[in-house]
């Protein structure tokens, strides 16, 4: 029996490593998966919400890390990691994604001989500025066994020398999550609650430090929400980061002034899925949701002057709009005029990916 430590660190880790938990517990005979939770972003509300709504099981260990800087929390998340792997012996450690657990647990595995895992590899924005692009580099470096969710990781893993024979593309796995809660989420009544109508508004998530830690890009964002909210009203679920920054930077009252821009508290993973699939369009800095948004085929304003998931521009809904007010608001326009591309489902999007995972750990 393979002990396997599936991680997660931050929100939208729970997402991928769902489905390949749930792939994994089928096979109790072949495999041990035990969850590990960093706790690298711990908000009880929101964390116990996700955990719920997933149908994960409570975390076989917690590690209660917490924030910190970069190298803090790094450095935190590794000694205490070390310790597990000390003390479980796995077989194997799954990362996913790019955030400071996924570098954090592939280094302390790598040093201790144990094979490493990374799903969601490959991905490349090019932007060495951005900490995640280092967790990716880093981590794809290190690991034995890359699942890759479009072609342009492959390619890129093999441009940086990984063997082709440690490659192996197999869809994405957010997208599992997605298909086999959509369902679930019809049933959620935050339209009601919020009193909506399905196409009658814009959703916004904001997050990434270089959109709402500098003052100017925030406000030139702002700018642009300010005008497309006399064309439709904007829900717009607050980061806690975010939050803290309209406050900082004295907005709050800006905002509070804005009549159609409604910010509400962060809502779970059931919740914002029906948002989305109902809204008529979204704007974010967030990855994940450029890759939903395009399954889902809604169009998206993606807040940032770089992707690292490519195919949702090329094939999908989604488009690049930086943080240049016109830009945003043109763009914007243009949906609700009727003139945006259709978008395609990228392969393997299919709702499979971690019974592919499963099936290539069990050697099959």
């Amino acid at each position: 029996m393979k002990r396997i430590l599936n991680v997660v660190g931050a929100r939208p880790n729970f997402m991928k490593i769902a489905p390949i938990h749930r792939a994994m517990k089928k096979f109790d005979s072949e495999f041990e998966p035990i969850l590990v939770h960093t706790g690298q972003h711990y908000d009880e509300r929101m964390s116990k919400l996700f955990f719920e709504d997933l149908q994960l099981p409570e975390p076989d260990i917690y590690l209660g890390v917490g924030s910190g800087s970069h190298a803090e929390q790094t450095a935190k998340i590794m000694l205490a990691f070390e310790k597990v792997v000390l003390d479980t012996e796995p077989d194997l450690v799954i990362v996913v994604g790019d955030v400071n657990s996924t570098v954090a647990c592939s280094l302390v595995a790598a040093k201790l001989w144990v094979p490493v895992a990374h799903v969601e590899a490959g991905l490349r924005s090019f932007d060495r500025r951005m900490p995640e692009e280092i967790n990716r580099l880093v981590t794809d470096a290190l690991s034995d066994y890359l699942f890759t969710t479009e072609k342009s990781g492959n390619e890129n893993l093999m441009r940086e020398g990984i063997p082709a024979t440690k490659i192996y593309y197999v869809g994405n796995v957010m997208i599992d999550s997605l298909i086999f809660f959509l369902e679930k989420a019809r049933k959620s009544n935050i339209l009601e609650q919020l009193k909506l109508e399905p196409q009658g508004f814009a959703l916004v998530t904001l997050h990434r430090p270089s959109n709402v830690d500098d003052p100017e890009n925030f406000k030139k964002i702002l700018d642009a929400f300010e005008e497309i909210q006399k064309d439709i009203p904007i829900i717009f679920p607050v980061h806690p980061r975010t939050e803290k920054n309209l406050n900082h930077f004295g907005l709050q009252d800006r905002v509070a002034n804005i009549p159609n821009l409604r910010i509400i508290p962060p809502v779970g993973y059931l919740d914002f899925m029906q948002l989305m699939q109902n809204s008529k369009f979204v704007m974010t800095d967030s990855g994940g949701i450029q890759e939903e948004t395009t399954y889902l085929r809604i169009p998206c304003l993606t807040i940032r002057e770089n992707t690292e998931r490519p195919v949702t521009v090329e094939l999908g809904t989604n488009e690049l709009v930086g943080t240049d007010t016109q830009k945003i608001i043109r763009n914007a326009r243009k949906i609700l005029a009727g003139e945006w591309k259709k978008g395609a489902v990228p392969e393997l999007w299919d709702g499979h990916t971690a019974e592919r995972i499963v099936k290539i750990l069990k050697g099959d």
